[in-house]
């Protein structure tokens, strides 16, 4: 609970504790004006931060609207993709594409702790030369499990060596995982990888974007997928069960009802201890009173 709320219940419950109930007409003004401001203050804040919440999570589902758009587009080929010296669009990420090209098996990566399916192991991460171009592009091809007892062993992946094609969806980069430290480079198995440094590492031009790969290769004439059936394990062995693209729209509703509850506390607390308690502890006194001058008299 933030601090000013705190402040705010502590402050109006410690006016109340000393205020004599038998003199309700003696009640501090400056103290009960500061109590007010600092009520108001705090359900506005509270208030404010709903609201930011729940416009948030109108940005979030704007933004699974464009994914989702983008997703059910036509893919792009290969030639339509941006060069290596171009930064890419926005509107790439997400988009399907189809493209045509040959592996670069000797710069495949292991990107270790890499889970699916509950299993952990690693995503296997090949530059694909691209096809009436110079450049590649890395594709992230899909999921392959780890040896237990040979940790440093890595896992068969049965690649084409001739034209292949394949079908995906565009990322900014390949997947990453907490490091601690700076990533080692060089070596097949690594935490990340970094397009700049395995481009200078490598020679290669690869392109401001990564293919997530969504179904197994094809050779080239053939429609992407001929290897496998809905995208699931191929003839490279490799897993594909991919998390579809979206954004986290019910924590900002959550937080927002949070916000929303502090503001109808805030604001119960002060009707609470500045207006009924006071008044009940009016009432009792009065009829003490009352009381008091019936036995006497």
């Amino acid at each position: 609970m933030p601090m000013n709320a705190m402040r705010t219940m502590t402050f109006m419950a410690d006016d109340y504790s000393h205020r004599d109930p038998t003199q309700p007409s003696g009640r501090p003004r400056r103290r009960h004006g500061v109590v007010v401001i600092a009520t108001l203050a705090g359900v506005a804040a509270a208030l404010a931060l709903g609201i930011w919440q729940l416009d948030r999570a109108d940005q979030k589902k704007a933004m699974q609207r464009a994914i989702d758009e983008r997703g059910r587009e036509a893919a792009l080929a290969t030639a339509a993709l941006p060069s290596a010296a171009e930064p890419p669009a926005p509107g790439l990420e997400h988009r399907r594409a189809d493209l045509a090209g040959r592996w670069d098996v000797a710069h495949t990566v292991y990107l270790d702790n890499r889970v699916m399916d509950g299993h952990t192991g690693f995503y296997v991460v090949t530059p694909l030369k691209l096809a009436g171009r110079d450049e590649a592009i890395l594709v992230q091809r899909g999921w392959a499990p780890r040896n237990a007892a040979r940790r440093e062993a890595l896992p068969p992946v049965a690649t084409p060596t001739g034209d292949v094609r394949i079908a995906g969806r565009l990322a900014l980069s390949a997947s990453r995982a907490y490091a601690l430290g700076q990533d080692a480079q060089g070596g097949p198995i690594r935490q990340n990888v970094d397009l700049a440094a395995f481009q200078a590492e490598t020679g290669l031009r690869l392109l401001p974007l990564v293919l997530l790969q969504t179904e197994p290769d094809a050779a080239t004439g053939a429609a992407p997928g001929a290897g496998g059936v809905n995208g699931a394990d191929g003839a490279d062995g490799l897993r594909r069960h991919w998390p579809p693209p979206a954004v986290d729209v019910h924590k900002h509703y959550g937080y927002a009802f949070q916000w929303f509850a502090l503001a109808a506390l805030i604001l119960g607390l002060y009707v609470w201890f500045q207006v009924l308690a006071p008044h009940r502890a009016g009432r009792a006194a009065r009829a003490d009173e009352s009381a008091d001058e019936q036995r006497h008299a």
